[in-house]
């Protein structure tokens, strides 16, 4: 084949005209797809790591004034550059291994916990993922639309707890071995409740793509009605998840100083810092996407207001109540810990599944389920 040719060929894999006339798909315009892909990651993950920073402010500042007090107010403008301050302190610290540590799972365990967090986004749509997005389909609403999307985001929540009982095995440290070990019975016995939790949504929507539950509530009504006592749960069980206040065991400073990360300094704890709040933002973005019809107006009448809007507004208000809360409320003890989901949130979420199965094939056996 010619040279020219060659050259042709190759320039017309950078010609967007086709791809942008048109919804572009793998099979039709790979190159054009996973460049498409790329713009949508790196804007979706850019807003996910700059949401998470700005949420540290936020919630020093929202317990500040629970507390009467004012929060950060010295660094910048109402201390919005406190956490640019933060992440240069972090990033400049020295990085500090024990002697007894087993080296290499003690580094990679805070990138076992910050992966699957940011991770978890890919699948969040902040509009119609039927769509094609904007500017011809260069910002996606979705990065991955998939239709086992809510199976991959449990998938995912699971994986975390590794990178906390590798830090605590690996420190050569009692505390912060006793802090993982916690850790990992916590979540075990909090993940099945909270996948429990799902399950109504899912037998109601009969999809586990999240677009698809959104369309389905914002055709019939959003779950948070018909499965209020699964919103509990779901809720309870998220907090206990990301291990925050009052289930923040793990890191139980009067009991083992700092808990699994007690050995990390600079940005390796810096990971684990962000893991936790990123898998906050995630726990709170699906309970606004599953029971409160994510970037679904409440009425058609206020479409106008884009999607993004709504998504963040809920999404907000579920951060609000993770504040609220760990202003509010004591740490529990281990035992109450481990006796609130066996005992309380497990019959619960069991009932509430059987209940909404139950009703849905009444529904469709005498035909008033639509």
């Amino acid at each position: 084949m010619p040279m020219s040719a060659i050259s042709i060929q190759s320039l017309a894999l950078f010609d967007t005209s086709a791809a942008t006339a048109q919804k572009v798909n793998a099979v039709n315009e790979p190159f054009i797809w996973f460049l498409q892909t790329f713009v949508t990651l790196f804007v979706i993950m850019n807003v996910v790591l700059v949401t998470m920073a700005y949420q540290t402010w936020a919630e020093r500042k929202v317990m500040a004034r629970m507390q009467l007090r004012y929060g950060p107010n010295r660094t910048g403008p109402v201390g919005l550059l406190q956490p640019i301050a933060d992440a240069v302190k972090l990033l400049s610290k020295e990085f500090i291994m024990p002697r007894e540590a087993d080296k290499m799972v003690f580094l990679f365990a805070p990138l076992i916990g910050f992966i699957p967090a940011v991770a978890a986004f890919a699948i969040v749509p902040w509009g119609d993922a039927n769509n094609e997005g904007l500017l011809g389909g260069w910002f996606r609403p979705a990065i991955a639309n998939l239709n086992m999307g809510v199976l991959y985001s449990l998938a995912l929540s699971s994986i975390g707890v590794y990178g906390i009982v590798m830090a605590g095995y690996s420190s050569g440290n009692k505390y912060s071995m006793l802090g993982s070990l916690r850790s990992s019975a916590q979540v075990v016995s909090y993940e099945l409740t909270l996948g429990l939790s799902l399950m109504g949504v899912l037998i109601q929507a009969g999809s586990l793509n999240l677009n698809d539950i959104v369309l389905q509530q914002k055709a019939t009504v959003w779950y948070i009605i018909p499965q209020f006592v699964g919103f509990l749960v779901f809720m309870v069980s998220g907090i206990a998840e990301t291990n925050r206040n009052p289930f923040d065991l793990p890191e139980a400073e009067s009991e083992l100083v700092a808990g699994f990360h007690l050995e990390y300094s600079a940005m390796s704890f810096g990971l684990f810092f962000l893991a936790e709040y990123i898998n906050m933002n995630a726990i709170a973005i699906t309970a606004a996407t599953l029971f409160f019809a994510g970037w679904a107006a409440p009425t058609p009448l206020l479409d106008f207001i884009p999607g993004p809007l709504w998504l963040f507004a809920k999404f907000a208000g579920f951060l609000f109540l993770y504040y609220w809360i760990r202003s509010t409320l004591p740490r529990f003890r281990y035992d109450q810990l481990m006796g609130l989901v066996w005992k309380i949130l497990f019959p619960i979420a069991l009932a509430n599944l059987v209940i909404t199965a139950i009703v849905k094939l009444l529904g469709i056996q005498f035909g008033w389920w639509g």
